[in-house]
């Protein structure tokens, strides 16, 4: 019987890794929302999908860490970045009735902050509840399950190890 634990904490530094994504429709929503917080946004490190990465960091005048539009791989690799521990929270604003030809990726993408424990905001409502959140101010520990009976290494060993 092993007495290891079935999970690993993870701590979250006071300066969250925030990714910014939005469909077309959920733009100008997510834009409006990210200006009434820029100033707690600057005191973040900021991520986006393309569009919405180019456009938050005009209108804000933050830097924004930029990767390919939604449909061209965006949200696959703001997942990646998930499941690497580079970022610590999810805002997505998508459009749940308009269909998406990318919608598997939108799929993955929510399953990514799932699987690794983060928290998510898929509107306003829930955006401003979890912003306002003493824990982004401070270090926050989260767990995360061991998902090393699914492959030879233990992925989150560089977790620990950082």
């Amino acid at each position: 019987m092993s007495t290891k634990s079935s999970y690993i904490e993870i701590k979250m530094h006071p300066r969250k890794r925030i990714a910014l994504v939005a469909h077309d429709n959920k733009k100008q929503e997510l834009i409006d929302w990210a200006l009434c917080h820029r100033p707690i946004l600057a005191e973040h490190d900021v991520f986006a999908t393309g569009t919405t990465g180019r456009i938050i960091e005009a209108e804000l005048g933050i830097k924004v860490h930029r990767v390919h539009s939604g449909p061209l791989g965006g949200d696959q690799q703001i997942g990646s970045k998930i499941s690497e521990g580079l970022i610590d929270f999810l805002v997505f604003f998508w459009d749940p009735i308009a269909p998406k030809p990318h919608d598997p990726d939108v799929k993955a993408l929510l399953r990514m902050a799932v699987i690794w424990n983060i928290p998510v905001a898929c509107n306003c409502a829930s955006a401003d509840f979890i912003l306002q959140s003493p824990h982004m101010k401070s270090t926050y520990s989260r767990n995360i399950p061991r998902y090393d009976e699914f492959t030879d290494a233990d992925p989150m060993q560089s977790w620990v190890d950082a």
